[in-house]
């Protein structure tokens, strides 16, 4: 497995340049193809909808508008991949709202780049919860680039969480083409108490085996997180100098409220590293 095309949010953000030359060291690293996806802000049902021609003719301005915005941003994707070298990229506009084009799109790539919201960019980013709707709807591994900070690099050493349920199952099987790439992985077993004799007599021990059967060099830490995992696995990365968390991503969708396990929720809003979620 590998990743031969990678789908990046680009958005009006001033976080989307950082954002974009990240994903494309991936493309590069990965020779991958790289696409940059900007949507225009208006749900593509309402195009799709016959009676909604006179609607969209009285918003047409703020339709244009938003429109010009999508491709203002690309034009600046563009000039940053060509500045890069990024060997093969496209640039996608698309008729639709951030939550639903980019989780159509990512159907047709192997790992998606997003953003963390910036509280500060709110009418630019348009929605605050982009990654945990993403992460809820997508079939494809999501990345997270945290607002706060700079990131030249993601995957050089890297901190597992497992737990031993599915979705971390699914998020270390999504980060293998990483994993067997990184100089250090840290697999992080939380509350091996809990997970004793279920997950064999030393809870960790035939994960590390799994990823070591495909080359990747990993280092068990048992840790007693208890109710407070998020903020655990936060200091663990600071600990071990991380640069990328992988872990699962637990909650559900209803009705386009997004509830979320307490360690997601944690590490989305107060992340200081780039995350990789898988759900």
């Amino acid at each position: 497995m590998t990743y031969k095309t990678i789908l990046v949010h680009v958005d009006p953000s001033r976080h989307a340049e950082q954002r974009t030359a990240l994903a494309a060291g991936l493309a590069a690293s990965f020779d991958a193809h790289l696409i940059g996806a900007a949507m225009n802000g208006v749900s593509r049902y309402l195009f799709q909808d016959p009676g909604a021609g006179v609607a969209l003719q009285m918003v047409a301005a703020q339709v244009e508008a938003l429109a010009e915005q999508a491709r203002i941003s690309l034009d600046r994707f563009d000039s940053q991949c060509a500045r890069l070298g990024v060997n093969s990229y496209e640039r996608r506009q698309v008729n639709d709202e951030p939550e639903g084009g980019l989780v159509l799109q990512s159907r047709y790539a192997d790992l998606l780049v997003i953003g963390q919201p910036d509280p500060e960019e709110t009418a630019l980013t348009v929605i605050g919860d982009l990654p945990d709707y993403v992460m809820l709807n997508v079939a494809r591994p999501v990345l997270v680039v945290p607002y706060a900070g700079r990131f030249e690099q993601a995957g050089s050493r890297v901190l597992v969480a497992w737990d031993g349920g599915m979705p971390a199952t699914r998020a270390i099987t999504d980060a293998l083409p990483l994993l067997q790439r990184a100089a250090s992985v840290t697999l992080a077993v939380l509350d091996p108490r809990r997970h004793y004799g279920v997950h064999g007599d030393q809870p960790g021990a035939d994960m590390a085996l799994y990823l070591a059967r495909h080359g990747v060099k990993v280092e068990v830490v048992d840790t007693n997180a208890g109710i407070d995992v998020g903020n655990a696995l936060l200091s663990l990365a600071a600990d071990h100098r991380s640069d990328l968390i992988v872990m699962g991503g637990y909650g559900h969708s209803r009705f386009r409220e997004v509830v979320l396990g307490g360690a997601t929720e944690t590490v989305l809003r107060t992340m200081t590293v780039p995350v990789l979620l898988a759900h």
